[in-house]
């Protein structure tokens, strides 16, 4: 077909592939299918990127909470929830994952459920208003995260199937690329006013952000998987116990998970940094730029992250954790030294864009090494016991650097720059894979 030469052309553009040389780790069959599924997979998380950008819980979602009225604490619940709410299930996901030899039907599950549950959010915000409409919202968020571990686990052992080791990384990098650019534009046209958003505005903004998950799902259902190993008992929270022991016998993982536990910090520090460049200034003005800033930098930044993770995903990891760490260390150390920039509207803004960038590099290399790290069920092990325990360290280390906040926002970053750097010192320790 004609759609099937222009896919093998443009992958071979993109892949730089003369046979199938690459195609070390996957079957025969599924090297046939590579081209196909390689786009499939980037247009799929292109649109679950561009929904995630349109229920942004940093901002779409907190000014939501504000504008129907709903009581302020409920914001503080947006993030936890978000992150936690999709990692900590992750192990109960994957024992029953495990189990089946195709595994692309969780992925679509899961898309749709919370293409399912952002529609729910339209329809709330649309139809009631205060605390009901923020505690409608708090409830489907509750089950788009929960929907999204579906997706987490399913991904990357559905990638581990169907795309060559060696590609993976561009895979993830041109995904964060195309969607940081469409985000960007999208950014700029739906924020361009200086008044307060409608309720018809956010309604529409978040059933848009419904229907794109809800796409994802029909492309991703389009995916020609092979089926691969697959095995578990009866008794999925058995094998989920069972996974956990994985900590104790599997060293190299271990040491995984702990540099990615500290590495976490990159993610966590933005909201400080920008909490910082509020006490400094209106944040009404510096908003808009903070999101152009997060677009932008995944935009100019994934797709050479996604090339160097191809040659060593440890070495992303590396980088990306110690320009993390070299941010939070600088902006919290200025702060705390008294020195307020003169351009202060660029300044912050502009540490947020290195620090996107870092956070970016940091979130591709731990994702590479995870796939190539492991084959067969156990990569789908690895993901869910890690995700799990790195939801619960998530809701630790929030609480922490929140009390630390307490002393300031500069603190705060100092501690997350210390925890970054000592990630950074553990990635060097892990084996090249």
């Amino acid at each position: 077909m004609a759609s099937d030469k222009l896919l093998d052309t443009l992958y071979q553009k993109v892949a730089n592939d003369e046979d199938a040389r690459t195609c070390t780790d996957i079957s025969d069959a599924a090297c046939r299918e590579v081209p196909g599924n390689f786009f499939r997979i980037i247009s799929a998380n292109t649109l679950t990127k561009i929904g995630d950008l349109l229920i942004n819980p940093k901002t779409v979602l907190a000014w939501l909470i504000g504008a129907v009225g709903a009581p302020a604490s409920l914001a503080g619940l947006l993030v936890p929830i978000r992150e936690s709410g999709s990692l900590i299930p992750q192990l109960m996901i994957g024992a029953l994952v495990r189990r089946y030899p195709v595994r692309k039907g969780f992925w679509v599950l899961g898309a749709a459920l919370q293409g399912v549950a952002v529609l729910g959010m339209a329809a709330v915000v649309w139809w009631l208003d205060g605390l009901q409409a923020g505690l409608g919202v708090i409830g489907l968020l509750v089950l788009f995260s929960i929907s999204r571990g579906f997706c987490s686990v399913a991904m990357k052992d559905v990638q581990g199937k169907c795309i060559p080791k060696s590609r993976r990384g561009r895979l993830t990098g041109l995904s964060a690329t195309l969607s940081g650019a469409l985000t960007f534009a999208l950014t700029l046209l739906l924020f361009r006013g200086d008044s307060d958003p409608s309720m018809l505005f956010y309604s529409a903004l978040l059933a848009g952000a419904g229907v794109a998950w809800l796409v994802a799902a029909l492309v991703f259902w389009r995916v020609d998987e092979y089926p691969g190993a697959s095995e578990g008992g009866s008794n999925a929270l058995k094998e989920a116990w069972a996974s956990l022991s994985l900590l104790k016998t599997d060293r190299p993982f271990r040491r995984f998970v702990l540099a990615r536990a500290l590495l976490m910090a990159s993610s966590l520090a933005s909201p400080f940094l920008v909490l910082l460049a509020q006490d400094q200034s209106e944040l009404a003005l510096m908003l808009g730029s903070f999101v152009l800033a997060s677009s932008l930098a995944s935009a100019v930044s994934a797709t050479v992250w996604g090339y160097m993770a191809d040659s060593s995903s440890r070495a992303v990891m590396i980088r990306g954790g110690a320009l993390a760490a070299l941010v939070c260390l600088g902006a919290g150390g200025l702060s705390l030294s008294g020195w307020q920039p003169d351009g202060v509207h660029w300044f912050y803004p502009g540490a947020f864009f290195v620090l996107a960038i870092a956070h970016a590099g940091v979130r591709i290399g731990r994702k590479t090494y995870m796939v190539d790290m492991a084959g067969g069920t156990k990569r789908t092990d690895y993901t869910a016991v890690s995700n799990t325990v790195i939801g619960v360290l998530l809701l630790v280390v929030g609480v922490f650097s929140a009390a630390v906040a307490t002393l300031g926002n500069d603190w705060a970053l100092v501690v997350l720059g210390g925890m970054g750097a000592a990630g950074v010192l553990c990635a060097i320790s892990l084996k090249t894979v």
